[in-house]
């Protein structure tokens, strides 16, 4: 790095992180358990029924093949800015301002809808302990002790999330193992649910659509593997590594567990078994929860039901200290105020932890004043905009390697034009579907469209489309910010160089 970046006193600290502290944050910030909670039964009814796991194998492949040429790049670029920086080498310096800036959006956008779903399962489930606290309350706690652990060394932040994210796979993994010993009352059905035919049964414009669209939703933040390059032991190895293994780990762990609960209600009968399981998708965690309980043991869905708050939690914590990185890294290039790229003697960057974090008070205050729903509208709206938003930089990435790799060596043909090409068409695919189901994603139907219909498909309110455009607008706006601000391209350029 050079000495002018090191004047500001911007370092992260170096060598903390291995290949399974970076994995740790990953697989946190995915959330499983809430995933499986509450994604999987839903996609089930209103997508492809039994056939859900199929999508998240096809998902899965889509990452596989994005993560090609993203890991190719990480070789090129290590930056905490990841996402920004890779945009910038391969499109120009404006181009990448402009992807920081939708970056940040999502990485802010899932930190506080997360906050929402974690502060209402605190209030109903102390409320069912006699303790009947706002959800607010249960923010605040939770934004606490988010905010101080986000300030220590990162290895610290890895080791928590190891033991929370371990004991949530781990109980998943006992449970899905326990249902497909058992085998169900039809026994494994691999047609029903991984099938072509099946998967993709309705189209993309209708149930298999939907299902994929949620399917899409679950893996946000796998690709925050390279914002840890800085602080990684051996970056070049470890980066490629972890996000092989995280996308693996995530793919593989929602297929097997949705199809151990396929097979644990009978294939022909999932959509029935689940809305009768979850009192018509009123409470979808019920499915699961149901399932540990009858194949496994009550304690397992006591246990699952304490687990699904630490996996929220977990979430909060992966994606505060991913946000921060990157408030850090567009402020040491001078895209934002240089005061955002400081680091405590931790070497943690106590810059954007504070900016996530006052953003988080403020954007979820407000929520609370206008007495908005913590689930149905922050959750819902916020996380939707969330996976629109990273997807549209997944784009650019994508394309931003196919334009690196064709003026400059480093990797083959697969890697820096077929993988990269077919990913960036799987994440068009998914950008249309997001768009397509965001009625339904986000909750924002029009008014007296039905979003559970195949040909509700676009049928948006006013606020849907706001939300939607918002990715766009904050490109605009970064895009803006590279033109004008021309003094700190030099400094932003020696930054995507290091």
């Amino acid at each position: 790095m050079s000495s002018t970046l090191e004047a500001k006193g911007a370092g992260l600290s170096k060598g903390r992180l291995g290949v399974a502290g970076i994995v740790f944050f990953v697989v946190a910030a995915s959330a499983p358990m809430a995933g499986m909670t509450g994604v999987v039964p839903v996609a089930a009814v209103l997508g492809n029924g039994a056939a859900v796991p199929g999508a998240y194998v096809f998902v899965g492949i889509i990452l596989l093949l994005f993560s090609v040429g993203f890991t190719a790049m990480s070789h090129k670029v290590t930056n905490a800015g990841a996402f920004f920086a890779y945009v910038g080498k391969g499109l120009g310096l404006n181009m990448g301002v402009a992807a920081s800036f939708v970056s940040v959006l999502a990485y802010m956008a899932v930190q506080f809808c997360i906050y929402g779903f974690f502060a209402a399962m605190m209030s109903f489930t102390f409320a069912g302990m006699g303790v009947d606290l706002p959800w607010f309350v249960w923010f605040v706690v939770g934004w606490v002790f988010v905010t101080l652990l986000s300030l220590f060394s990162v290895d610290v932040g890895a080791k928590f999330l190891g033991v929370l994210t371990s004991l949530e796979v781990l109980s998943m993994l006992i449970t899905g193992i326990a249902i497909l010993a058992n085998g169900g009352p039809e026994g494994w059905n691999f047609e029903a649910s991984f099938a072509p035919t099946n998967v993709f049964a309705g189209g993309f414009a209708g149930t298999a659509g939907i299902a994929l669209a949620f399917a899409f939703a679950s893996f946000i933040g796998f690709e925050s593997t390279a914002i840890y390059g800085e602080e990684a032991k051996d970056p070049k190895k470890t980066v490629r590594r972890a996000t092989y293994w995280a996308v693996g780990i995530i793919a593989g762990l929602f297929a097997i567990v949705s199809f151990a609960m396929m097979t644990g209600m009978g294939s022909s009968s999932v959509i029935d078994q689940i809305l009768e399981r979850s009192d018509g998708l009123a409470d979808p965690a019920a499915v699961l929860f149901s399932l540990a309980a009858e194949y496994v043991g009550p304690w397992m869905a006591t246990l699952m039901q304490v687990l699904i708050i630490t996996s929220l939690f977990a979430g909060l914590l992966a994606f505060q200290n991913a946000g921060a990185r990157y408030f850090f890294a567009m402020s040491r290039g001078g895209t934002l105020p240089a005061k955002l790229a400081t680091t405590n003697r931790r070497g943690a960057p106590s810059g954007g932890v504070w900016t996530m974090s006052i953003a988080g008070f403020i954007v979820v205050g407000l929520f609370a004043v206008f007495a908005l729903d913590p689930i149905l509208n922050l959750f819902y709206w916020l996380s939707a905009v969330a996976v629109l938003a990273i997807t549209l930089v997944e784009i650019l990435v994508s394309i931003a390697v196919i334009a690196y790799f064709a003026k400059n060596e480093g990797a083959n043909v697969w890697q820096g034009k077929i993988a990269p090409a077919l990913a960036a068409i799987g994440m068009a695919l998914a950008m249309y579907l997001i768009v397509a189901r965001f009625n339904l994603l986000a909750g924002t139907a029009a008014e007296g469209v039905d979003p559970t219909l195949p040909e509700s498909a676009f049928a948006l309110s006013p606020l849907g489309w706001f939300l939607v455009t918002l990715p766009a607008i904050f490109f605009v706006i970064g895009l803006i910010v590279g033109v004008v601000n021309k003094k700190e391209n030099a400094t932003l350029t020696q930054d995507m160089m290091s």
